[in-house]
């Protein structure tokens, strides 16, 4: 994905398409890269597509939390005044997008979470004593995935190098500390949006269970499970992820049926 990475004073972000905004949340290890296969489907579909970077590691320590990264998110979305947004997250992502949708609904049309944490999620954050270990940190990136091969050399690499960095690995251990500290669960009755989730029947972080208890607390939610993947399925298995997102956001933009 060569999509030029536009500034606009403290944000950074890729927009591609034009129509209605699909704004996507990277986790925490997160990046652009993790999208790119969504972007490309989206954005000749009818939608314009939005993955802002989210300041992961330039959030004062104070601020360097869930409800942080929300409160950016929002700011974001002011400043580009969006409207009927589709926000999607994934692991991380998600768990902001459902802070902002209980705080902020009025712009948001559907929600979409893939591996969201906001319940329950096993987080990397106590294993950081090993950080110098190479092979250590190959070996928990590829538990991503259920197929080990997706933690290509370039992506185990990222995450080495945050993890060696004293000042990164001490925010990704703030963020982790609090994803598990904030909770949800006895907000998300609060949702009316139309909400999508998107499971790897494989995952490790946040297991299959922690889906079902999503769709179970979220009250107009439908939840699809897709085999052989884990945390991330719209990197692991793109074309499956992409297919059931679109008839998703097909149906809601159908026009209701005419009463006789």
């Amino acid at each position: 994905m060569n999509y030029e990475i536009k500034q606009e004073g403290k944000f950074k972000f890729v927009e591609a398409g034009e129509g209605e905004p699909l704004l996507l949340l990277h986790g925490l290890f997160g990046a652009l890269s993790n999208f790119s296969d969504l972007v490309e489907y989206f954005c000749t579909r009818g939608h314009k597509v939005i993955v802002p970077l989210l300041p992961l590691f330039e959030l004062d320590l104070l601020h360097t939390t869930v409800g942080g990264l929300e409160k950016f998110v929002h700011k974001f979305i002011e400043h580009k005044g969006y409207q009927n947004i589709h926000l999607l997250g994934n692991s991380l992502g998600g768990h902001v997008a459902l802070l902002h949708v209980i705080k902020h609904p009025e712009r948001i049309k559907s929600i979409i979470l893939t591996g969201s944490s906001g319940l329950f999620e096993n987080g990397m954050g106590d294993t950081y004593p090993k950080r110098g270990d190479y092979e250590y940190i190959r070996k928990k990136t590829e538990l991503t995935f259920y197929d080990p091969q997706t933690a290509s050399k370039e992506l185990v690499d990222e995450v080495y190098g945050i993890v060696n960095d004293r000042i990164k690995a001490i925010k990704i251990i703030a963020l982790a500390k609090s994803a598990i500290r904030n909770n949800l669960g006895e907000e998300l009755n609060q949702i009316k949006q139309p909400t999508l989730l998107i499971w790897g029947n494989n995952d490790t972080i946040t297991p299959p269970f922690v889906g079902r208890e999503f769709q179970r607390l979220i009250p107009n939610s439908e939840l699809h499970f897709i085999d052989k993947c884990g945390h991330a399925p719209m990197m692991e298995v793109p074309d499956e992820f992409n297919s059931i997102l679109y008839q998703f956001l097909q149906k809601l933009n159908e026009p209701a049926a005419v009463k006789q």
